[in-house]
């Protein structure tokens, strides 16, 4: 095993397209974990009847220092910038959300949408994000 390897803990991957976002939680030497979030991107550098395909990475390390801040400046630029794809599109309604769309319709017995909720949850696994998945091995 590649020295490299074996201080990976976690790893999370997004694909989008031509790009890869890898999160992964490390541990440094010292025994400090972190979390290195990579975006690899594929890149034809060769011609069309030879193609040569390189890979383009961009890495950020976060230390558990800076966790919070981080987040709280990514949730409010998210949160703007979903703010301002609304405003772009004419100020068209932001979409429903779950509880929104399971709300009882005239003629429809709360009792059976509530059923219908409950019976949707236990379908579907409930979806956690990146660092709810890692607050464990903190």
């Amino acid at each position: 095993m590649a020295e490299t390897d074996k201080e990976l803990i976690f790893s999370e991957s997004v694909k989008a397209g031509k790009r890869i976002y890898y999160f992964d939680i490390k541990q440094s030497r010292n025994g400090d974990r972190y979390i290195a979030i990579t975006e690899s991107k594929k890149i034809n550098e060769g011609t069309a009847e030879n193609p040569r395909f390189v890979f383009e990475k961009h890495k950020i390390f976060l230390y558990k220092e800076d966790y919070e801040k981080f987040m709280d400046a990514l949730n409010l630029t998210l949160a703007k910038a979903k703010e301002m794809d609304g405003a772009v599109d004419g100020g068209a309604p932001a979409p429903m959300m779950a509880a929104e769309v399971n709300e009882p319709t005239a003629g429809t017995p709360a009792s059976a949408a509530a059923s219908a909720e409950e019976a949707d949850k236990a379908a579907k696994p409930e979806k956690k994000s990146f660092l709810d998945k890692v607050k464990d091995i903190f």
